[in-house]
């Protein structure tokens, strides 16, 4: 097992394809087959496996959880960090903290038109940590 933890930096809410810096952890390794486990170490961003071929499903994304869990609502108690605080947590909870993707020749076995991307769910920019786990 070899485990790396990696930092990316968010411009703000949407989504960061990070397969990139994810098959570069496991290509470093050496893994040839096995699993690779990715972890976020927060609780107002994501992460997800979606299409990577049109742009539309990462904006029709992001427009169904805006109305779903809108910024400001009177609904909720917690605005500590503004009006994106308690709704940048539903959506992480609505979505994955965590992933586990095969490997086979030592990158990640996404189908044709899948990526994994980090979704960060705060308005502003944030440094996100990963811990990449390799088995």
């Amino acid at each position: 097992m070899r485990q790396e933890t990696i930092t990316i930096e968010t411009t703000g809410r949407g989504t960061n394809d990070i397969a990139e810096q994810i098959n570069s952890v496991i290509s470093k390794h050496s893994v040839e087959k096995g699993l690779c486990h990715i972890f976020l170490m927060h609780t107002s961003a994501s992460l997800i496996l979606c299409e990577n071929y049109d742009p539309t499903v990462k904006s029709d994304l992001e427009n169904f959880l805006s109305r779903l869990v809108p910024d400001g609502d009177p609904l909720f108690e917690h605005t500590m960090e503004g009006p994106d605080d308690m709704p940048a947590h539903i959506r992480s909870i609505l979505t994955h903290n965590d992933l586990t993707i095969p490997i086979s020749n030592k990158k990640l076995m996404l189908g044709t038109w899948q990526s994994v991307y980090l979704y960060e769910h705060r308005t502003r920019a944030h440094n996100r940590n990963i811990i990449v786990t390799l088995y």
